[in-house]
């Protein structure tokens, strides 16, 4: 059983364009309604490919309700935590290359009773979980340090976390020692302040998160694959080669596969890379099921070539 926490869920439309041009009118294709929120899209991802999970996700508003009978018909195991913020609602343009262009709302404020509560439901159901997911970004005026105090209590009863945000909240959460994080390159680079060109700059990045507290770095790298550093050494990992539709949620399902099988290792980083891969050629935010993953392309090594730059970012 893996639980995740999604403290700023959503509901996200997908419109497709032929091309988003500033100042138009544009005439829509398809649009799509579906869950969303980074730790949702790990449960969302892990049901697809039979993997029990349970999300757990505060709820507020119509579109709070809406969102949570969305991810019930879907079969996720949801537990709501009344909220009286709204929950928020987010737009991506999807251009027929793969290219997407998101607005994110913020998300309604929570106060600090509710978060109480997000937290005791979390350990709560999470008595026999083999991990704890906290992803995502915060709502306003949430203190950065919450998956880091979160992380605390987990650690004390005996269960592992991965957490997979940004900015301060990661930092406190590696600071907190957290078992995993999983920062994307441009996250990673934030953390540590420089700007990574290669694959040494990417595992001299994670080492230094290490030294702070965290004990895994799983850093996703879009069309570069992924590199995996603990205290077993470094892996890299290349990616299948895909047409990409929409990398909307490619990041969670890598997540999803790396914890579906154990969270370390050669067979975790190949399967975690496979998910990511199906992901980025499905259309909006869908998840991967087993028809949609190829392994038989994905490549992990240790020692990598260190000095191998990486794509250009953005």
């Amino acid at each position: 059983m893996i639980v995740t926490l999604t403290l700023n869920p959503s509901l996200d439309r997908t419109i497709e364009v032929d091309r988003l041009r500033r100042g138009t009118v544009i005439r829509a294709g398809r649009a799509r309604l579906e869950p969303g929120g980074k730790g949702v899209n790990v449960s969302r991802a892990l049901l697809a490919n039979g993997t029990p999970s349970r999300a757990v996700l505060p709820c507020g508003g119509d579109d709070g309700e809406r969102l949570v009978r969305l991810l019930e018909q879907e079969g996720v195991d949801v537990v709501s935590v009344p909220s009286t913020g709204s929950t928020r609602s987010n737009v991506t343009l999807a251009e027929p290359d793969g290219t997407v262009t998101k607005v994110n709302e913020p998300g309604g404020a929570m106060s600090a009773e509710e978060l109480d509560r997000v937290a005791a439901a979390v350990l709560r159901v999470a008595g026999s979980a083999d991990w704890v997911v906290a992803c995502g970004s915060l709502p306003p005026g949430v203190p950065a340090d919450v998956y880091a105090t979160l992380g605390r209590r987990c650690a004390a009863a005996g269960i592992r976390v991965a957490v997979d945000t940004s900015g301060p909240a990661l930092l406190a959460a590696a600071a907190a020692g957290a078992d995993l994080v999983k920062p994307n390159r441009e996250e990673l680079a934030e953390a540590v302040g420089r700007p990574l060109r290669s694959l040494r700059d990417v595992v001299e990045a994670a080492e230094e998160m290490r030294s702070w507290g965290a004990r895994t770095v799983l850093a996703s790298l879009g069309a570069d694959g992924a590199v995996l550093v603990g205290a077993d050494g470094v892996l890299t990992g290349e990616s299948p080669k895909v047409e990409p539709r929409s990398t909307v949620g490619a990041g969670d399902s890598m997540l999803a596969g790396f914890l579906s099988v154990g969270g370390e290792g050669f067979a975790a980083l190949a399967e975690g890379l496979a998910w990511g891969a199906a992901a980025a050629a499905l259309p909006g935010s869908r998840m991967p099921g087993p028809g949609d993953i190829v392994r038989a392309a994905v490549r992990v090594r240790p020692g990598p070539d260190l000095g191998r730059p990486l794509l250009p970012s953005g």
